[in-house]
């Protein structure tokens, strides 16, 4: 089944475009990014009991210590991906696959790791429920980067880091963007860094939280 024909049977269509539209008026303004977040029924990417939350501003837990991420932040780091439509996105932290979806309509390609074998495998039968064929979903320490398939166009992490794991600064493709959240692991700041001719160009989007990115170039376990 396709996410069109998961649409045409969606009760609650009505409830994501009013998220979507609420988004909006607080500021997220890329008409693409707003598409895509109101094309993925983000609630059957939930456990059946939250599943009346799916559309509020809200993260909500998926298991394992895990969260799937409010639907405005991801919003947020899409938008500042500023994706075209051939580019290859490397996601760190596959999650739900909530943010693989929304990424799956805007790029050519994701590919996603995730360090837990459940969220691995349950990320995948969703994406498959909802038909989507162009994520790939990897099992491993994302703070790793994907080295085998890199250069990306655009990276995104969705765990917490104390600073950007070098590796993902290198698997970086000339023009790419790169946002994680960066800071202690109660608060950190959103950063984008896009690598230029200069060098690399970091810049701070503000406030955030996340779980843990847990790796080598991470979090300890």
């Amino acid at each position: 089944m396709t996410i069109r024909a998961a649409l045409r049977r969606d009760t609650f269509a009505p409830q994501r475009r009013r998220m979507v539209e609420r988004l909006a008026k607080a500021g997220l303004c890329d008409a693409r990014v707003l598409a895509a977040l109101e094309t993925v029924p983000r609630h059957q990417l939930l456990p059946e009991a939250l599943q009346v939350q799916a559309y509020t501003d809200t993260a909500l837990p998926i298991g394992d210590g895990q969260t799937i991420s409010a639907p405005g932040i991801v919003g947020l780091m899409t938008a500042a991906l500023a994706l075209r439509s051939e580019d290859r996105v490397l996601e760190i932290g596959t999650g739900s696959g909530y943010q693989s979806a929304v990424l799956s309509r805007l790029a050519a390609q994701v590919i996603s790791v995730e360090r837990l074998p459940g969220l691995a495998a349950r990320a995948r039968r969703s994406l498959d429920t909802l038909g989507v064929a162009n994520v790939v979903v990897h099992l491993g320490d994302g703070s790793l980067g994907r080295p085998a398939d890199a250069p990306f166009d655009a990276i995104l992490v969705t765990a917490g880091a104390p600073a950007i794991p070098p590796p993902l600064l290198e698997q970086l493709a000339p023009g790419g963007r790169l946002v994680a959240p960066i800071g202690t692991r109660e608060e950190q700041r959103l950063f984008r860094v896009r690598r230029t001719e200069r060098g690399l160009v970091r810049e701070n989007l503000g406030r955030c939280r996340f779980v843990d990115l847990v790796g080598a170039n991470g979090w300890a376990a």
